[in-house]
């Protein structure tokens, strides 16, 4: 039965734990693959040539998930500092307070809609945990729109 104490001790439990982030950061939807005409009527007001900007933070943030098995010795799937740590290194100081199309390499030639923000976080962030422990990265664009990925 879940949750039953009657578990043995030596059973291996799997464990999730979040950490929240806010960031801001501008960018401009637009498709190299796409005309000019094509951009606005698929971007509409997200195509404005001057960009524009999001803030998540409060209902608007990203979610970092981790999923391992819990550590017998130390009781946790990852000490929560090290994690805040390799997200301010690979996440914060590349993303934060930047212009994605201009100050992030990797948008050069992917459009930076929320979904790829989301992949290159995910693939940065697969470089600097253990192997397997990453679950989700779940960036709330909106009080309304929500993209989730699970690295597949």
């Amino acid at each position: 039965m879940a949750g039953s104490s009657a578990q043995s001790s030596t059973a291996e439990r799997i464990g999730y734990i979040s950490r929240i982030e806010s960031f801001s950061t501008c960018h401009r939807l637009h498709s190299i693959h796409l005309s000019d005409e094509e951009n606005k009527e698929v971007y509409g007001k997200c195509n404005n040539p001057n960009g524009h900007g999001h803030n998540y933070k409060g209902l608007n943030k990203c979610v970092f998930c981790i999923c391992f098995q819990i550590d017998a010795k130390t009781g946790m799937v990852m000490n929560l500092t090290d994690l805040k740590k390799c997200i301010e290194e690979v996440i914060m100081i590349p993303l934060d307070h930047k212009n994605l199309d201009k100050d992030v390499p990797y948008f050069t030639t992917v459009v930076s809609t929320t979904e790829n923000v989301a992949v290159y976080i995910w693939d940065n962030m697969v470089k600097v945990l253990p192997p397997g422990l990453l679950y989700e990265i779940k960036i709330h664009e909106t009080d309304k729109n929500v993209v989730v990925y699970r690295g597949e």
